[in-house]
């Protein structure tokens, strides 16, 4: 018991420590930025990143499938957090239509759905995950 107590006591110091160093690193950063720089000039912390931006691209593994053959879809996303939703739609009469197939992106950011589909002829599907529909792919069911 008393080398726990001893252990968090170590522990909060250091934390203490680093807390009031982090601080003072910021503190003293900002004010040297600040006299430095104009202030009508945008910083590069400002000024929106590409990997930031919200992107979600998708590819078949078949470009051609029997009515109700199994394809995959397989898509990778940047800003988009893992564990996030991944809905699947069909373009039918011109209009996208979703359909009951979900994913979920995972830690690596991507993710993976198996498809079935039963119009015949020309299909597009995409992938939408938060907002962002991905590019069309286009399958032909025989």
């Amino acid at each position: 018991m008393v080398a726990t107590f001893r252990l968090r006591n170590v522990v909060a110091g250091v934390m203490a420590v680093g807390l009031v160093g982090a601080a003072a690193a910021t503190a003293t950063a900002s004010a040297s930025a600040s006299a430095s720089a104009p202030t009508s000039a945008p910083t590069s912390a400002e000024a929106p990143t590409e990997s930031t931006a919200k992107t979600n691209t998708v590819t078949a593994d078949r470009q051609q499938v029997k009515q109700w053959e199994e394809f995959r879809l397989h898509g990778k996303v940047t800003g988009i957090k893992a564990g996030t939703t991944v809905h699947l739609q069909q373009k039918q009469r011109g209009t996208w239509k979703t359909l009951p197939g979900t994913s979920v992106v995972n830690r690596s950011l991507d993710y993976s759905m198996r498809v079935k589909l039963g119009i015949k002829g020309v299909n597009q599907v995409r992938t939408v995950i938060a907002g962002q529909p991905s590019n069309p792919v286009t399958v032909t069911v025989r």
